[in-house]
């Protein structure tokens, strides 16, 4: 068997971690929490790492112990992996987790996180009901946490890592995530369809509001107008009465609109698009759209020139997670990092039309 890799503590891994699996990264949160933490770290302790002959079942990880842990020697290393597979092995100290955590730790750290991403390797040559261990750390990815490997030769090994594992769609999302997160923290300047500017206040809404007007109207637009657009330091930052009136949309602040209106003026009938977006809430339910509806009713549109969006950063996000079972059906779903997709919710009782007639959406 090879040596084992060098020590390194789970502070170590956890601070490396989100390092390697940036925002955007699929299932980023079973890679990056403490869970994940703590499996690396076993996985290194007992040197379970691809070409070794070592590998890691969950076991090694919820029997560790503080005291444990801090046990840098190779016999003790060596002890540890001997004694949790022993039917009645003793580890002294203080447990990280209790027995119920394997299920996360197999089913969402190791399969649906790590080895989903090419980080961990699972044999495939044991019954699914052997109890063996079957999980080891690729070799590439296990070098990222040598505590010796630092500054710039640390960014290159996990730039090279992520070049290597995250697939093309995955690397495309992380750029994605990044630019947004490094934009100017003086304001977001936004593009209106008609060429004309605003600077809105930094933040994540503010992004994915800019997002939705440079890049979702584009896309799925014939002919975009822009009719209404606000943000929680300042109600009304802009609003078109001018086409509003043409169309007999009547805007009034104090409707409680959402935070932005578009329209699409290139079909024989305008359509309207009423937009919400989530940062950490506030998605176009049932209640949201049946009030838009009393006032676009009041206007005299047809409900088939009515749609609805809700746009997040990205199918990861917390807002997304926290939202979605309250968006409602017949409405639409978009998402900054993944900008040439669209998320239907298609209500079948209501439109039997097939969705690729929808016509405001210009495909």
């Amino acid at each position: 068997m090879t040596a084992r890799p060098p020590y390194a503590t789970r502070d170590l891994i956890a601070g490396r971690l989100p390092l390697i699996f940036p925002e955007g990264t699929p299932n980023r949160i079973y890679c990056i929490r403490e869970l994940a933490a703590s499996t690396v770290f076993a996985a290194l302790y007992i040197g379970a790492v691809e070409g070794s002959g070592r590998f890691l079942g969950p076991v090694h990880v919820y029997r560790m112990t503080r005291e444990q842990a801090a046990l840098a020697d190779d016999a003790d290393r060596d002890a540890y992996a001997a004694a949790v597979l022993r039917k009645n092995g003793i580890v002294a100290g203080s447990r990280w987790y209790a027995d119920n955590t394997r299920e996360p730790i197999r089913d969402e750290t190791l399969r649906d996180g790590l080895v989903a991403i090419g980080a961990v390797l699972r044999r495939e040559d044991l019954p699914t009901t052997s109890g063996q261990p079957r999980y080891a750390l690729k070799a590439d990815f296990s070098t990222l946490f040598d505590p010796a490997l630092e500054g710039e030769a640390l960014d290159v090994a996990i730039a090279n890592f992520q070049e290597t594992h995250l697939s093309k769609g995955a690397l495309a999302r992380v750029t994605i995530m990044r630019a947004g997160a490094a934009a100017n923290a003086a304001g977001i300047r936004v593009t209106f369809p008609n060429g004309e500017t605003r600077l809105l206040a930094p933040g994540p809404s503010s992004i994915i509001a800019q997002a939705v007007i440079e890049v979702f109207a584009k896309r799925f637009l014939a002919a975009p107008a822009m009719l209404w657009l606000s943000e929680s330091g300042n109600k009304v930052v802009v609003r078109d009465d001018a086409i509003a009136n043409a169309i007999g949309l009547k805007i009034e602040a104090d409707k409680n609109l959402p935070d932005i209106i578009l329209a699409d003026l290139g079909h024989k009938e305008p359509l309207i698009l009423f937009v919400e977006v989530v940062a950490t809430d506030g998605a176009i339910t049932d209640r949201r759209r049946d009030a838009i509806h009393a006032v676009t009713d009041a206007a005299g549109f047809d409900r088939k020139q009515i749609a609805f969006l809700t746009a997040y950063q990205d199918r990861q996000s917390a807002g997304f997670k926290k939202t979605v079972a309250q968006l409602a059906w017949g409405s639409f779903a978009w998402f900054l990092s993944e900008p040439t997709q669209l998320l239907v919710l298609h209500d079948g009782t209501a439109d039997k039309r097939s969705l690729g007639s929808l016509p405001w959406i210009a495909l």
